[in-house]
């Protein structure tokens, strides 16, 4: 369903963009207190296609909740979700809603405080409007095309650094483990005097380099609804986005690297390398 094209992105009628950011607020602050009041405690987890993929009961209410506000909100705007899948027509809508409920279910389930509640509003350019809570650390980020982004109503904007040294670079494993060439990309980062980080929350990873804790992040492969509200809040903080072959796309439909400006060739470059060497 990651069909998009590359930006600049298309115009979005200024009172849709003020409603979705809204609504995507609300509900995120509605998550974080469903997710800090339930972390660790009892989650009742079940696996999917392996031990550490989890859903909860948490994770289904969240979506339902989502759903049934979006529904009320925006008629007609269809819905895809991590736990119930997409709605009719998603796939030729105009705009579409996407939500993880909980991204970082297995931290969640282990009460270690690193998860997110991430929605986004797409249209045929990308994001639109992104929100991604941080539970933990009591943090809303939000993010429309052309306003730039926030944190918790702040304005941010990431600081560009000449070169990887000394900075971190986030990845996340695969459903399966280990992505292919991840063991040589992580030697590539360390050659760069670069730290590696695989935290467990493809969203907060993103939104690292949104905030400027980050330089770049590489995820080998993805779900739309893991990191659409995060790469939002990277393109308006003023992040490059690109696929694994230095394109220029939002949401690439086979991997994604997203990085400040500076930094984006050469980590692109450690990528690259390691994927030739397989």
């Amino acid at each position: 369903m990651t069909l998009l094209s590359s930006r600049p992105p298309q115009p979005v009628e200024p009172g849709l963009l003020s409603r979705a950011l809204e609504v995507a607020g609300r509900l995120a602050n509605d998550a974080t207190d469903v997710i800090t009041a339930t972390a660790g405690r009892g989650a009742h987890p079940d696996t999917k296609d392996s031990p550490f993929d989890w859903v909860t009961d948490t994770d289904r209410i969240l979506e339902r909740h989502t759903r049934r506000v979006l529904a009320a909100e925006f008629p007609g705007i269809p819905v895809v979700g991590e736990e119930f899948g997409a709605d009719h027509g998603a796939d030729i809508a105009e705009y579409r809603w996407v939500v993880d409920p909980v991204d970082g279910t297995a931290n969640y389930v282990a009460g270690v405080p690193w998860c997110a509640y991430s929605l986004a509003l797409i249209d045929a350019s990308g994001p639109v409007v992104g929100v991604v809570a941080d539970p933990y650390r009591a943090q809303i980020y939000a993010a429309a095309r052309g306003r730039g982004a926030r944190a918790n109503g702040k304005p941010i904007k990431l600081m560009d650094r000449p070169s990887p040294a000394g900075a971190i670079v986030c990845t996340e494993l695969t459903r399966t483990g280990p992505w292919p060439g991840m063991g040589e990309f992580i030697q590539r980062a360390a050659a760069a005097h670069a730290g590696v980080r695989v935290l467990g929350s493809a969203a907060l990873s993103i939104a690292q380099v949104a905030l400027g804790h980050a330089t770049a992040a590489v995820l080998h492969s993805y779900s739309e609804w893991d990191v659409a509200g995060s790469v939002a809040l990277a393109i308006e903080a003023g992040a490059v986005v690109l696929d694994r072959h230095g394109e220029d796309t939002a949401l690439p439909a086979d991997g994604v690297l997203v990085a400040t400006p500076s930094v984006a060739d050469e980590v692109l470059s450690w990528w690259q390398e390691t994927a030739a060497l397989l």
